[in-house]
């Protein structure tokens, strides 16, 4: 079972949500925020798996919660869930610890499966949000390694990463151990000078290594 979160300061946004995922098998709602602030504490205290989470909110926007989740170690996927097209967003949510970008338009199907994805460890983001990464500079971290520092392997689990693969469907690709696999990956983490796998996948999608 998926234990979702929703953060948004719109009640009507929140209870349609919550009523079209309820009625997913392999998904729970376990609580709603109004605010950033709000969400921040309601993940500290119900540890959802996924976190869908609004921008635009009063007390502490979207930005401020990422960025508050992670300066209290706070282990949630977060599925950013906007209705503003601002480009500029994008790679500062990305950058704060974002694993998945979206708009509220999207096709209710495509956000359930959505956070199965992000719940599996792969980086989502909506068409729009992936041209706006790729079309702005993307520094995730000062003074990125070049990319020839990799080895060979190292690059294709890279472009798994990319891909949305999880550590064990890289394993089985690769025909190796998981724990090889994880190996592996704190090792691009750590030569590329990134902090996680989402941005570790946007170096890759820079680079047209994916």
């Amino acid at each position: 079972m998926i234990r979702v979160l929703i953060a948004d300061d719109h009640p009507v946004v929140r209870q349609g949500l919550r009523t079209f995922l309820d009625l997913q098998d392999d998904l729970e709602i376990v609580g709603e925020a109004a605010d950033g602030a709000e969400a921040v504490d309601l993940v500290a205290s119900l540890a959802p798996d996924v976190l869908l989470l609004d921008l635009k909110m009063p007390v502490l926007d979207g930005l401020g919660a990422l960025r508050e989740l992670s300066g209290r170690g706070l282990r949630v996927q977060v599925i950013v869930l906007t209705s503003v097209s601002d480009r500029a967003d994008v790679a500062p949510a990305m950058r704060s610890g974002a694993s998945g970008f979206l708009y509220k338009d999207v096709d209710p199907a495509a956000l359930v499966q959505a956070i199965r994805s992000v719940h599996g460890g792969q980086v989502l983001l909506a068409p729009e949000a992936a041209e706006a990464m790729l079309a702005g500079p993307y520094q995730a971290a000062a003074g990125h390694a070049p990319i020839a520092v990799l080895t060979e392997r190292e690059r294709e689990v890279l472009a798994l990463i990319a891909s949305g693969r999880s550590n064990r469907e890289i394993a089985r690709e690769l025909v190796v151990a998981e724990k090889t696999v994880k190996t592996h990956v704190s090792n691009v983490l750590m030569k590329l000078g990134v902090q996680d796998r989402t941005q570790a996948a946007l170096y890759a999608v820079r680079h047209g290594l994916a």
